[in-house]
């Protein structure tokens, strides 16, 4: 009995030493895989940029007892403008709406028709004011804009994301400082967009008519985000 006891005894110590020896060390194993230590910040750029290029609005309005009449005399009206803008510079000319609808009095009884003509054009800004004077001379009473954007708009916005991820990179590096650690590598970085105000002008046909109509383009503002990821050190 005693020797059988002192052979299970050694039997087990032997399978201790073989789990010793051969089982893998988990904690290490995890500490091995595990997610080294990162930041992640957000950055906003902006570029500053004096516009070139002017969209406006040209349209009329006539009225007519039939709305056959309207549309026929909107459609000379608007052949005039046309000419009067590509004359004048305008180019990307489009049709932006055509409208006929009757037109009443205070009882509701039926006067006539108005029909509509719209188009859009674009020209460099210094040019603007000859297309206003031009299409009001010609007959348009419906005049609205500019909306003002510059012909570089993509490249002023790859400017703003460089300047967004500098940012980003200062922000990152002050909280990392601030915690005793340093900055390492990017490991990820997303795209928030852009924003860019377009500021506006809206002229009355009455103002529209005179001449060499004011356009003052101002500064605009091209700016874009992002969220950086930078791992620690």
């Amino acid at each position: 009995m005693k020797r059988l006891l002192l052979l299970t005894a050694a039997g087990l110590t032997v399978v201790a030493l073989a789990g010793a020896v051969g089982l893998p060390d988990l904690a290490g194993a995890q500490d091995a895989t595990s997610t080294p230590d990162s930041i992640t910040v957000n950055g906003v750029g902006s570029v500053d940029a004096v516009p070139n290029e002017a969209q406006m609005s040209f349209g009329a309005e006539t009225r007519r007892p039939t709305a056959q009449a309207a549309v026929a005399a909107n459609a000379d009206a608007m052949r005039r403008i046309i000419n009067a803008l590509r004359q004048a510079g305008g180019r990307e000319l489009a049709t932006q709406w055509v409208s006929v609808y009757p037109y009443t009095d205070e009882t509701g009884t039926v006067n006539g028709y108005s029909a509509s003509n719209s188009v859009s054009a674009v020209s460099d800004v210094a040019d603007a004011p000859a297309l206003i004077d031009a299409a009001a001379e010609a007959g348009a009473n419906q005049i609205s804009g500019p909306g003002l954007s510059s012909s570089n708009s993509e490249a002023l916005y790859r400017q703003a994301l460089a300047k967004a991820v500098d940012e980003a990179r200062l922000r990152a590096a002050a909280l990392a400082k601030a915690a005793g650690r340093s900055l390492g590598e990017i490991t990820t970085i997303v795209e928030g967009g852009a924003s860019q105000p377009e500021p506006y002008y809206r002229a009355e046909a009455q103002a529209a008519a005179d001449s060499s109509t004011p356009i003052v383009p101002g500064e605009q503002e091209t700016s874009a985000t992002v969220s950086v990821t930078f791992s620690l050190r």
